[in-house]
């Protein structure tokens, strides 16, 4: 799947270019065809972006690949493509970026062929929602399947990790511990709890929410992707300070320890530091912002203070880890 221009075509750029005969260009107008006015200028060979009026554009990558990631007998097709497109979308609420534009690059086993229309489904659904265009991307067929998406948007006030000063409040969206939940009952044999299998297999990307914690003054973000006792430890390392985290006020879902909540990866919430005097304005406006909670677990305190609240041993995911 070849590439072209982004939301605002000029007239040489206005239709999708047209494509010859064969099996992979069939592959792509049917992907086109599920993705309807979700596709923007498919068949050039690069994406060509106008020039931003204002803010930065913020880009990242991220892949899902089966057997890493997910297993087939988890979850739907539908549910990969929404779990991959989430995930992806998620890294730019970590920076406080408005979503605008995708590339989706597929790696297609034979036996995924026919499954192929319905994770389009899933993937056009997320981007929809994020508001969103597909500009392009790439199609190869492999042994194993693996969707890789590059995401790009737009920030205003973007927020990295390492902007966190001691004194910061530390904040969390959202209820924590599902998705490690449903991983743990799958690798049981057990059916999971429908709750947990629900924030594993449809995340939701907390872009509206991201983009407000940046404006209202947030110093560091990310999004919990390797586990909230590993992220806090990465965004600590990142702005050279320690973050204590509170076992007692983490937001905990139904029937799970605080133990297991600082463990559980791919969360695809965002973790937030705020200086103390912003905390007011923050909480005052979140809930006619969002449906999620937003809750204070800790505090940025000096480099080399020992965190004691943030004591769970297991240091995250790692995939190059032995």
């Amino acid at each position: 799947m070849s590439t072209t221009h982004g939301l605002a075509p000029t007239a040489a750029f206005r239709d999708h270019q047209a494509m010859g005969p064969g099996v992979e260009f069939d592959t792509i107008r049917m992907l086109m065809a599920r993705w309807g006015e979700l596709a923007v200028d498919i068949g050039d060979d690069a994406a060509v972006l106008p020039p931003l009026t204002s803010g930065v554009r913020v880009v990242s990558t991220d892949a899902c690949v089966e057997d890493v990631h997910f297993r087939r007998e988890w979850l739907t097709p539908t549910e990969v493509g929404h779990r991959a497109a989430a995930a992806a979308l998620s890294d730019l609420a970590a920076m406080g970026a408005r979503a605008e534009r995708v590339l989706v690059a597929l790696v297609v086993p034979p036996a995924w062929q026919a499954a192929l229309a319905e994770v389009a489904d899933g993937i056009g659904r997320v981007v929809g929602a994020a508001g969103a265009r597909i500009v392009g991307g790439n199609l190869s067929r492999g042994s194993t399947f693996a969707i890789t998406l590059t995401v790009i948007g737009v920030a205003h006030h973007p927020v990295s990790r390492a902007g966190a000063q001691v004194g910061d409040l530390v904040l969390v969206t959202g209820t924590l511990g599902g998705p490690g939940a449903a991983l743990a009952a799958w690798q049981r044999g057990d059916t999971p709890p429908a709750w947990a299998r629900d924030r594993f297999a449809a995340p939701t990307p907390r872009l509206a929410e991201g983009e407000w914690l940046a404006r209202m003054g947030a110093t560091a973000m990310l999004d919990i992707s390797d586990g909230l006792a590993a992220d806090a430890r990465h965004l600590g390392a990142a702005s050279g300070v320690a973050v204590a985290l509170d076992l007692a006020r983490l937001p905990v879902g139904p029937g799970l320890t605080p133990a297991q909540a600082l463990r559980s990866g791919e969360e695809y919430e965002l973790l937030v530091t705020v200086p103390p005097d912003r905390l007011a304005a923050v909480t005052g406006g979140w809930n006619a912002l969002s449906d999620v909670p937003l809750t204070v677990v800790g505090e940025v305190r000096p480099a080399g203070t020992a965190p004691a609240a943030q004591s769970a041993p297991d240091a995250g995911h790692d995939h190059f880890a032995k």
